[in-house]
């Protein structure tokens, strides 16, 4: 069985084929570009590259439509600090579907929290700062979604 393997890379190790690509497609979205070869000739790439790569990239900020993502978040054991992280979920729109929390060690617990963010209204980036920037977080990190 050949299944597909899918792979969270930094946006500046792609090769700059994906991300024009990508900037073709945002074109076309937004109504900057009425056809698919008014925004490849504005990015600079072919018709035939576009349709090769087109089903093949995403920016990570469009994988939270209609997809359950789970969150590990490192925390300080001291009371409110989980409060505040799921007040980040709720204040980003995602909706919490479970919440698994270890037993403290050295003054830390481990939390996986998995979330439905088809309802989000911010960007993944966002919920992450805020989940970083939030008292008593040690880490916050995607583990899959």
């Amino acid at each position: 069985m050949n299944r597909s393997k899918y792979y969270l890379v930094e946006g500046d190790m792609l090769p700059e084929i994906f991300l024009k690509v990508e900037d073709a497609k945002e074109l076309l979205q937004t109504g900057a570009a009425d056809t698919v070869a008014d925004a490849v000739a504005q990015v600079g790439i072919s018709r035939s590259a576009f349709y090769k790569y087109k089903d093949a990239i995403s920016p990570f900020q469009d994988m939270k439509r209609g997809h359950i993502l789970t969150f590990h978040v490192l925390l300080r054991d001291k009371p409110g600090v989980l409060s505040a992280v799921l007040g980040a979920f709720a204040d980003c729109g995602a909706n919490i579907l479970t919440i698994n929390q270890s037993i403290p060690v050295n003054g830390a617990a481990s939390v996986t929290v998995s979330a439905e963010t088809s309802g989000m209204f911010t960007d993944m980036e966002t919920l992450l700062r805020s989940l970083r920037e939030s008292a008593g977080v040690l880490k916050a990190e995607v583990m899959a979604g």
